[in-house]
């Protein structure tokens, strides 16, 4: 038809020749979650900046469309669940809490440790904040990993055992003993004093300000510290209002069970 204006059709293939083109530098700029997918396909982001995906998909056997794929829905697989707990079960609540400490354990953290252990300021705004964040971090993973396995050995293992003892599964001497020995209210109140764990972290990075001419490797690295501090918050709030009131009303039923069967004999 004479006039007539031809439409370009945009197809989601187009959508994927753009990132595969794209320089790594580039790609983790856009979206500073990309590093952390980029990371785990063994894509270390600073060391190809200058790169395309493309290139080091070649250079290193992946398959460039299985790595866009995971690029494009960065946070499928590694976002937080938005269950509702207060409905669940308390086995259930402490089966996603240890889930949730898994995955700080052997993937965030791990992540972030190297991300920190290859920091090169290059920058002079910057060149405090890798001195003190190199000898702060490792103490930091140190004491949070020594309170989530102690955390899971003590508090758990109590709400396990009043769980069970619920249903009539118990040793007696073994749970008077427990009872004696352990207080969810004491637990509550150590927990409260580990809520804040990473202010000596944004005190070394100012709140996580950044420069406009902060490097990417800053950026990246104040990301992660960020999106950890937000999990980590999250995290303290389903044990602070959902498992603690929940193993609360547990340990009053406990006790009142165990107060009845004194009196019985």
């Amino acid at each position: 038809m004479a006039g007539a204006v031809s439409i370009p059709i945009f197809t989601v293939g187009m959508a994927k020749t753009t990132l595969k083109d794209k320089l790594i530098q580039d790609l983790v700029d856009q979206n500073k979650v990309h590093a952390y997918v980029l990371y785990y396909f063994g894509i270390k982001f600073y060391e190809y900046s200058e790169q395309t995906l493309e290139q080091v998909c070649i250079d290193k056997g992946l398959r460039v469309e299985q790595v866009v794929k995971e690029l494009e829905s960065p946070n499928q697989n590694f976002q937080e669940a938005d269950l509702p707990l207060i409905s669940y079960p308390i086995d259930l609540i402490l089966e996603y809490l240890k889930h949730a400490h898994f995955t700080f354990v052997k993937h965030k953290l791990p992540y972030i440790a190297r991300l920190v252990e290859s920091f090169k300021a290059n920058h002079k705004d910057y060149e405090n904040v890798e001195k003190d964040l190199k000898e702060l971090f490792p103490l930091f993973l140190e004491d949070f990993i020594h309170h989530i396995y102690a955390e899971e050995d003590t508090l758990f293992g109590y709400i396990r055992v009043l769980e069970k003892a619920t249903k009539g599964v118990y040793n007696p001497s073994q749970l008077y003993y427990m009872l004696e020995k352990s207080s969810l209210q004491k637990f509550a109140m150590e927990h409260e004093a580990h809520d804040d764990e990473m202010e000596g972290i944004r005190r070394i990075t100012n709140n996580y300000a950044l420069s406009a001419d902060a490097p990417l490797h800053v950026k990246v690295i104040y990301s992660e510290l960020t999106s950890f501090e937000k999990s980590l918050k999250t995290h303290a709030r389903i044990e602070n209002e959902i498992l603690f009131p929940k193993a609360m009303m547990l340990e009053n039923q406990v006790k009142n069970i165990f107060q009845r069967k004194i009196k019985d004999n």
